[in-house]
């Protein structure tokens, strides 16, 4: 065995021999594979005689150890991966061997190549993995067993070609001889090479998480971990900035996504590390300071960003309570820095105050609340609320609400949470109802939802401190046009009502969620519908079940008052008496019907519904009469009867046919007290007459949704109850002394009974047709009496001389007046028989109706007509009304008689001047529209007027329907009727505006969003009412139209209207347009301004250029540039999911860049000769001029050379006048601050001069913080102009001039240097600086 042992000695010598004679001291040779495996085998045998016997061979050579250093040093750095492993295996066996020179042996350079070698093999295309790998165990692989080393190769022979293979075994073996070469040498001498072995580690966990490794992975994570634990051992240097210097390498692994790498990081970080921090304050500082580095390397996307928060989160989370406050202050002054940093701050704050303990106390526990830094952070996450990014400004909402449900759940943190949002004894500089009024309102979409969440989380806080402008604001809200943000406005408003039953939170509720039952969306109808069914519907019938008819009178007075009973059932039913009663409003109800229905239909409506019902109304009329009072003066709650009205279709068999007997009989016994009608003005009548006078109109509406109710369950009432109630409503109908409600309700009664009672459907019709043949006869026949009686009385009076007695006459005025109303009532009554049955026999009442319609008429064709000369229009308004009505439903169902008289519907339009008549008119317009489009087609333009009708109601009115027809396209949208919509944004009635806002911003920039951009341009000329445009002359509408439908002058108030519209409609263009209208403008305006074609002479002209300048200026029109932050695209950010997007966005940014540059250069050319054309008329344009140029150019300072690259001398002449334009400004504000501060000063003391005059100049400096140079200097030269005055007004008067002695003068500076000597500044210095030519970009918006 020795023998041969020293046979393979010898052939090492002499191949190492071989080697080291023939390399070259500049480049040595590698040593061979061979020579490599002999030479590991002789050190893995562990003999100290062997390794003896080796050094005395080499020292007989003249060699020694450190002789072989070069060639292993090219082995490491040039040769394949297999044999640059086995190389650096050797190089740290012969350090390791017993007895060797460590300190020969190594140096930095051996060392560099050793982790070069390490990083080149973890590189490796092929992998090689440990023997007993099942993932590897299907292929088989060729291997030969020498010396204990597996050698794999890929069809390479001795490795001389190729990179090799990566053997998973000798990298781990080589790592773990690295750790114990570390207890040997000491790197505190050789920081490079410690900086590159905590690096080549970093880099070897990076590139080994994505290799098969087997299990040696998690070995290798801990050779790693053991690597770094000796690297931060003292020996190695001083320990904090080694500290320093492995965080620094592991932060990229920590920031990194989810991996084994950096699972491995943090497990680093928070055990080993920490741990060592504990016994050294270097570590310890490094660990400290460790998230605050992790914060300013955070990234600033939205994932990678979240992974660097709960990262920062974890350390901070294993530090020290000091350490931990102290980090968070640090995340407070972060949220006063950049954009990426406050971003950071929001997300921080909100996971520290929710993962650490006690937010609220701080390291002293006698600190107060105001002094710990939790109330610190929250302060800071409120003040980000109205951060200027509007991604900041969601995120900071959005972490504030999930905040403060944290909070909320715990009693104490609830009472701290209401201190720091401003509503407790603790003073804060910004309440959160501040916050959420404006951020609800906010511009952006993501803001505005984040602030309705937070309102969702605060409402059971806010309590009784719910703001009512927030609340308004919620309800504007649920009308938003991102399906997301009405959602979360409908979950926070309905959180409120659910929360606290307050009226006004009832109120706005009812108006502004169940509306939304005819939302586009279906998921927005289902909620309006559950949340209708649970805060409505099931709290009724929760209240209903539980109250109890009173046996006595809850009152010992006597004298009661119904308002005491009213209170006491609003007691008895707290919050359900405001809830019914604001259901049954004008503008809920037809929203409440369609909710009913549709629950109806989906059979969601449940019986005790219709009971709870009944039993309020019962246990009301009870406590109404066990308190003595007179039941005619009783009526129901109100919205009672209308819900029981609505639910009834669908519970029939819930509603107890002797409750509505009893009430049918109550309401129509005391139906003639209820019916109070007197001439008298309400102010002249007694209190008693007034009550009975208001209870009237609640009687009529009880019976009519009774009725309703009737008919809803007729299928369920007795045969003969049934024949008897028919009866009676037909003797009711054909009294014709109802009121119009009651005698529609009557009527479909009526109709229904017949149809549920008749044994088959023609038996119901001719029933049906019979009756109402008899009534319409004897409508007409009431009408003919009243006609002829008020013909006999004008044709008697006008025989009389002098006229009849008083008596007399007011009898039958009396008389007249009484039949006046029937034959009102009998109009109503035709029209409403005409609706239900349009196959009635109608020919005996048209002529009467059109007697009506034309009495009093100019014309001499209708004066030969029998009837009456004089006009029923001045004598009986309400009867002419009526008539117009009843003759537009006559005409629904024939279209003959609907052909006649369409025209004449329209002129009446036009000239009448009744607002009711003219509302009526154009609701009968619209049905025309649907039911005969054609024909009114030609008549749209005329219909159109109403929109600057003097009637706020009619107007509205008109608005609506005309939407309506516009949506399901009906109408078109062209001519003049788009146009003519404009003037609807800026009108008087809120109500209006807002209904306009809605149309143009939603629907139509759905339906039709290329309407904008195409009327543009002639919407300006329209406004101005300028016929300089081809569009706008081309019209047929008459110059009285053109007026009415423009906003004529250069006023303020209507140049301000102008604008409003045109933001309103660059609001809906796409980005392209915007560029487009830009051009069309620059062509069709400027250009045509500057050819002649647009008169300058003429207002209209003017107003009309001066309108383009202020729009080409605007920020509406301008596309953002994209230069902004990350943070500044934080909505964009958080919808992205995929990565490809940011891509695109800065694709498009550079499409939009190079375009806008190319317009900007074809419009200077206009601009220039524009300006030369207003500056040769000296027209007062030419400030707007420059105003709008200083605009567009600002955006492209750095480019100005380029775009005015053919005229240097024109681009100097530019900018010097835009530079003397904002000067002038400057001036004139200058000038203005120094006037008011001399009108100031008038009236205080000379010491009180200064400070109140600086103070308010001071202000006026800061509105506009970046102009403040300007400012100042223009400020300085009115101040000294205004001094020069003072001064000669002094010497007018014969003031004596104060003695030179009194004047402090100011000291100057000389320049001089320390010897006396004067220095002069280098020439150039000067003339840069006085050639220094600014360009200032204020952004005004």
């Amino acid at each position: 065995m020795e023998e041969e042992e020293e046979t393979a000695v010898c052939a090492l010598i002499t191949d190492l021999e071989e080697t080291l004679n023939t390399q070259n001291q500049s480049h040595p040779l590698p040593f061979t594979l061979p020579t490599l495996q002999n030479l590991q085998s002789l050190l893995d045998s562990n003999d100290p005689q062997i390794l003896s016997q080796l050094l005395s061979n080499l020292s007989s050579k003249s060699f020694s150890l450190s002789s072989l250093l070069p060639s292993l040093t090219s082995a490491m750095d040039s040769a394949p991966t297999h044999l640059s492993l086995l190389s650096s295996k050797i190089y740290l066996s012969l350090i390791l061997f017993p007895n060797s020179p460590v300190f020969t042996l190594f140096n930095p350079i051996s060392f560099f190549a050793l982790l070069r070698s390490l990083r080149r093999a973890v590189k490796s295309p092929h992998c090689c993995p440990q023997e007993g790998n099942s993932s590897g165990g299907a292929k088989k692989r060729k291997g030969r067993k020498r010396g204990g080393i597996v050698a794999c190769n890929n069809g390479s022979g001795d490795g001389d070609g190729g990179e090799g293979f990566f053997d998973a075994r000798v990298f781990l073996c080589v790592i773990e001889r690295l750790v114990f070469v570390l207890d040997l040498i000491h790197l505190n001498r050789f920081p490079d090479s410690l900086k590159s072995l905590v690096q080549t580690i970093v880099e070897i966990l990076v590139l080994a998480t994505g290799r098969e490794m087997g299990g040696g992975f998690e070995r290798l994570e801990g050779l790693c971990s053991n690597l770094l634990c000796q690297v931060l051992k003292s020996e190695h240097g001083e320990e904090g900035e080694t500290a320093a210097e492995v965080l620094k390498a592991l932060a990229p692994l920590i920031l990194m996504g989810k991996s084994q790498a950096r699972s491995f990081a943090m497990r680093f970080v928070k055990s080993l590390m920490v741990g060592v921090g504990k016994t050294s304050d270097g570590v310890k500082k490094g660990v400290v300071n460790f998230p605050r580095y992790l914060a300013q390397k955070a990234p600033e996307k939205a994932e990678p960003r979240g992974f660097a928060v709960d990262a920062i989160i974890e350390i901070v989370r294993v530090m020290e309570v000091e350490d931990q406050v102290g980090f968070a202050e640090y995340v407070v002054k972060m949220t006063q820095g950049k954009a990426n940093l406050r971003l950071l701050g929001v997300d921080l704050i909100l996971n520290l105050m929710m993962l650490l303990k006690d937010p609220f106390i701080g390291v002293d526990l006698n600190c107060e609340l105001k002094d710990s830094w939790g109330f610190k952070c929250m302060e800071a996450l409120i003040q980000r609320c109205t951060d200027s990014s509007s991604g900041i400004r969601a995120r900071a909402l959005s972490n504030l609400a999930q905040l403060a449900g944290f909070l909320s759940s715990d009693d104490k943190n609830h009472d701290v949470l209401k201190e720091v949002i401003g509503f407790g004894e603790v003073e804060v500089e910004v309440g959160v109802n501040d916050i959420l009024r404006k951020r609800c309102m906010d511009e952006k979409a993501n803001v505005r939802k984040a602030a309705l969440v937070l309102v969702t989380k605060l409402t059971a806080i806010l309590g009784n401190n719910f703001d009512g402008v927030v609340l308004k604001t919620l309800g504007m809200a649920c009308s938003d046009p991102l399906v997301s943000i009405r959602k979360a406005a409908i979950s926070a408003l309905s959180e409120a009502f659910r929360t606290f039953s307050d009226e006004s939170v009832i109120i706005e509720w009812l108006h502004s969620v169940p509306r939304l039952i005819t939302d586009n969306e279906s998921s927005i109808q289902e909620e309006c519908e559950n949340l209708f069914l649970e805060l409505v519907l099931d709290r009724i019938s929760r209240a209903g079940s539980e109250g109890t008819i009173p046996n006595q009178s809850t009152f010992s007075d006597s004298n009661v008052k119904a308002k005491d009973i009213e209170r006491e059932i609003g007691l008895l039913f707290p919050g359900i008496m405001a809830l019914l009663k604001e259901i049954c409003n004008g503008e809920v109800a037809p929203w409440v019907k369609k909710i009913c229905t549709s629950l109806g239909k989906k059979k969601r409506l449940k019986p005790k519904m219709a009971i709870a019902l009944q039993n309020i109304i019962k246990i009301s009329e009870s406590y109404w009469a066990s308190n003595s009072m007179p039941i005619e003066k009783w009526t129901a709650p109100p919205g009672a009867w209308f819900l029981l009205s609505e639910v009834s279709a669908y519970l029939s068999k819930a509603v107890d046919w002797e409750f509505l007997h009893h009430h049918w009989q109550l309401l129509d016994k005391y139906r003639a007290v209820g019916e109070f009608k007197s001439p008298c003005p309400k102010e002249f009548m007694r209190e008693d007459e007034d009550d009975i006078a208001s209870s009237s109109v609640a009687w009529a509406n009880d019976r009519v949704f009774l009725l309703q109710t009737i008919s809803n369950v007729s299928v369920e009432l007795p045969p003969e109850p049934a024949a008897e109630l028919a009866h009676n409503l037909l003797i009711r109908i054909e009294e014709f002394n109802m009121h119009s409600t009651e005698v529609n309700a009557h009527v479909k009664a009526l109709r229904t009974l017949c149809k549920r009672k008749a044994l088959d459907a023609n038996e119901a019709e001719s029933l049906v047709i019979k009756w109402v043949q008899q009534l319409l006869s004897k409508a007409s026949r009431i009408l003919e009496k009243y006609i002829t009686g008020d013909s006999e009385i004008n044709k008697g009076d006008a025989f009389f001389t002098p006229s009849r007695s008083a008596s007399r006459k007011g009898k039958r005025a009396a008389a007249l007046s009484r039949l006046l109303s029937d034959a009102v009532t009998a109009v109503y009554s035709i029209g409403v028989l005409v609706i239900i049955c349009p196959t009635a026999d109608t020919s005996t009442i048209i002529p009467i109706l059109h007697t009506i319609i034309t009495s009093g008429n100019s014309d001499p064709k209708l004066s030969k007509l029998p009837g009456p000369q004089v006009s029923l229009k001045q004598t009986a308004p309400s009867l002419y009304i009526q008539a117009w009505l009843a003759m537009g439903k006559i005409c629904l169902a024939e279209e003959e008689l609907a052909k006649r008289y369409i025209p004449l519907f329209v002129q009446e339009l036009e000239k009448s001047d009744c607002a009711a008549l003219r509302n009526n008119l154009v609701v009968m317009m619209a049905d025309f529209c649907i039911r005969y489009t054609a024909l009114v087609d030609c008549y749209i333009s005329k219909i159109t007027k109403c929109l600057r009708d003097p009637c706020e109601l009619v107007r509205r009115q008109t608005f609506i329907l005309l939407s309506r027809l516009l949506q399901r396209d009906y109408v078109k949208w062209r001519g003049v009727l788009f146009l003519r919509f404009l003037l609807s944004l800026v009108d008087e009635s809120e109500k209006i505006r807002q209904l306009a806002d809605f149309l143009f911003g939603n629907i139509l920039k759905v339906k039709a969003p290329l309407l904008a951009y195409n009327s543009f341009v002639e919407a300006i000329f329209v406004l101005n009412d300028s016929d300089a445009h081809n569009g706008h002359f081309g019209s047929k509408s008459s110059q009285t139209e053109n007026h009415l439908f423009s906003i004529r002058g250069n006023d303020e108030n209507s140049r301000a209207k102008r604008m409003h519209i045109y933001v309103s409609l660059l609001k809906q263009m796409a980005p392209e347009h915007l560029l487009a209208t830009f051009a069309k403008l620059c062509a069709e305006i400027l250009a045509a301004a500057s050819d002649g074609m647009l008169k300058l002479e003429d207002v209209r002209g003017q107003s009309v250029l001066q309108d383009a300048f202020q729009i080409l200026a605007c920020k509406e029109i301008r596309i953002p540039s994209g230069r902004g932050s990350h943070a500044d695209a934080g909505d964009e950010e958080e919808e992205s999911v995929d990565g490809g997007s940011s891509a695109a966005a800065a694709k498009r940014g550079a499409i939009t860049q190079a375009v806008k540059k190319g317009l900007i250069q074809n419009t200077i050319p206009i601009f220039i000769e524009l300006k030369r054309l207003l500056e040769s008329k000296n027209s007062p344009l030419t400030g707007s001029l420059m105003e709008c140029l200083r605009i567009i150019l600002k955006d492209y300072k750095n480019e100005i050379d380029e775009i005015l690259v053919a005229d240097k001398q024109l681009q100097k002449e530019l900018i010097y006048d835009m530079q003397k334009h904002e000067t002038s400004k400057a001036k004139s504000a200058a000038a203005g601050v120094v006037a008011s501060m001399q009108n100031h000063s008038s009236f205080l003391s000379p010491g009180a001069y200064k400070t109140a005059g600086g103070t308010k100049a001071q202000d006026n400096l800061n509105e506009n913080p970046r102009s403040e140079s300007r400012v100042a200097s223009a400020m300085a030269d009115a101040v000294a102009e205004a001094k020069v005055r003072s001064v000669l007004r002094e010497v007018n008067r014969g003031i004596a001039t104060p003695p030179l002695s009194s004047i402090s003068r100011p000291k100057l500076k000389p320049n001089q240097d320390s010897t006396g000597a004067r220095t002069d500044r280098p020439p150039h210095v000067l003339e840069s600086l006085r050639r220094r030519q600014s360009f200032y970009s204020d952004d005004e918006n």
